[in-house]
């Protein structure tokens, strides 16, 4: 802006932000894509819902799903069930999954699901769009509990009853069953349908053979000042560290219970450290391109404020 005054927006950007929240918000203006912009100003300020539904609708196709990379790492126009996995995630966090937009979404899910009724985590119409290199494209994918645990706990969790939901229902309650030696992202996917699946019993015992698991293959980082006791699953980036606050995202969590409150409370300490100097999150899996770490980075800033916020911890 030309002149020699100064201006309102000058007079915002250079006082120095002292809170978390504060440091995020100059963050999120400055870099983030409109759909963040709106998801940070209804989760932290007041805003409403239906901007985020507004701006989000810029990414569904007529197919029902979503694409146009609403997930950083997958690139190109078509649907993808991860992008729409994606979407629900939104949808949920402002309370919007029901009614003809969730049995439109279901239908995309019916069209794209493999063999066995469930979600492979990238269907072949990818072929030709630049994608993730850790993202392998095939043309006959198997479903992957993955894409599909998520998907299925969250539209259980909100009461969304639909014919697709009761084959890839088994599908999940299998591979957990079928869990042995795995990885964090994997386990984030089970807990995320476990979280949600109406057989609460079945779910809770489930859950606590799961954090056995992930105690014995140590696939949680119980102390950050030991990373180095905590081996990076193969396959990740060297700084792919996962910790309780990654699979326990809130307290009502069926994750919570593995871990201890000292342990907790460690893991809620690193992840309030690890804001950076800019008043963002980073990440930390590999950036295979420059556009990518920067949209995922907003995302990313949101998501660790509101799991702060929902142990308890002071944001702002």
């Amino acid at each position: 802006m030309a002149g020699s005054g100064t201006s309102p927006a000058t007079v915002r950007t250079s006082r120095a932000p002292r809170t978390p929240l504060a440091r995020a918000e100059q963050f999120v203006w400055l870099t983030a894509r409109v759909l963040e912009q709106r998801r940070f100003a209804h989760h932290f300020l007041g805003g409403g819902a239906d901007p985020v539904e507004t701006a989000l609708a810029a990414y569904q196709n007529d197919d029902g799903g979503y694409g146009h990379a609403l997930e950083p790492d997958l690139r190109g126009p078509v649907s993808q069930p991860l992008h729409t996995a994606h979407a629900l995630r939104v949808l949920d966090s402002v309370a919007r999954v029901s009614g003809r937009g969730a049995e439109r979404i279901c239908g995309y899910l019916t069209a794209v699901s493999t063999r066995d009724g469930a979600l492979p985590a990238l269907h072949p119409s990818a072929r030709g769009y630049p994608v993730a290199p850790f993202v392998r494209i095939v043309d006959d994918p198997p479903s992957e509990l993955l894409a599909t645990g998520p998907v299925v706990g969250l539209l259980h969790r909100n009461q969304v009853w639909h014919a697709w939901l009761f084959r890839a229902t088994d599908f999940c309650w299998a591979a957990v069953d079928a869990l042995e030696k795995s990885h964090p992202y994997e386990i984030e996917a089970a807990v995320a349908f476990l979280d949600g699946a109406p057989d609460r019993a079945r779910a809770e015992a489930a859950a606590d053979r799961l954090g056995r698991l992930v105690r014995e293959q140590r696939l949680a980082v119980l102390d950050p000042d030991r990373l180095g006791d905590f081996p990076v699953a193969p396959g990740y980036a060297p700084s792919e560290h996962h910790f309780p606050h990654d699979y326990a995202r809130v307290p009502e969590s069926l994750a919570r219970r593995w871990f201890t409150d000292e342990e907790m409370a460690r893991s809620l300490d690193h992840l309030t450290a690890e804001q950076q100097e800019d008043g963002g999150w980073p990440i930390h899996w590999s950036e295979w391109a420059p556009g990518t770490a920067l949209e995922w980075r907003p995302i990313v800033t949101i998501e660790a404020l509101r799991t702060l916020r929902a142990h308890g911890r002071a944001i702002g």
